[in-house]
């Protein structure tokens, strides 16, 4: 399903300015906190958290020490709520930029994928893949949460299929773990993925 309008950064300040943030969980989600938990850190590893919102992973993760989390949103309202809960969080490490338009100075090692995916208008997602992929070092990995599933009302959020998005990921990335989600949230329950993709070594961009 097609999106009815433009999903560009001034409608998604307008969604925070009108309050209807549904997707927002006021908190970080069990199967990432979780991840996070097993991580050999907190290290200096490179962590993007791309169309990151209010940032509660951000959040987990700056509390847990990890010196180099970056997140990237085009709503000011999102980075100026992360900057408000954690003001020693770093500045520079707020990135008011379009995920596409990111070139960093040096690759990342990790991106969190968090609701940021199904809000994309899906014509979009094959250049996702390739712009993930772009962003990592060779192994860095892509992990995080897709939707499973379709959505009756019109997106965003948008829907999709593990099949469908396998063949988005596959020309870049090797699967690690690509399975239904155990510890979702609730009301989302049954209709996540969980996925951990590693870089391939050598891959055309």
């Amino acid at each position: 399903m097609q999106p009815t309008q433009k999903l560009d950064a001034s409608y998604w300040q307008g969604r925070y300015e009108a309050h209807q943030t549904g997707w927002d969980a006021g908190q970080i989600t069990p199967p990432l906190r979780d991840y996070f938990v097993q991580l050999s850190g907190p290290n200096a590893r490179r962590i993007l958290i791309p169309g990151a919102g209010r940032g509660y992973e951000a959040e987990y993760l700056h509390g847990q020490g990890y010196p180099q989390v970056w997140v990237a949103d085009v709503a000011p309202d999102a980075l100026a709520a992360l900057q408000t809960r954690v003001p020693d969080f770093p500045a520079e490490h707020l990135l008011l930029q379009d995920f596409f338009a990111l070139t960093p100075a040096e690759p990342f090692d990790l991106l969190v994928e968090q609701t940021f995916f199904c809000a994309l208008d899906p014509a979009q997602r094959p250049a996702y893949a390739r712009q993930s992929a772009a962003l990592l070092r060779p192994g860095g990995k892509l992990m995080g949460l897709l939707f499973d599933t379709e959505f009756s009302q019109p997106g965003p959020p948008f829907g999709g299929s593990a099949a469908e998005y396998r063949a988005y990921f596959e020309p870049y990335f090797d699967f690690v773990h690509f399975a239904p989600a155990y510890n979702s949230l609730k009301p989302r329950q049954g209709r996540e993925l969980f996925i951990c993709l590693r870089r391939k070594t050598e891959v055309k961009l």
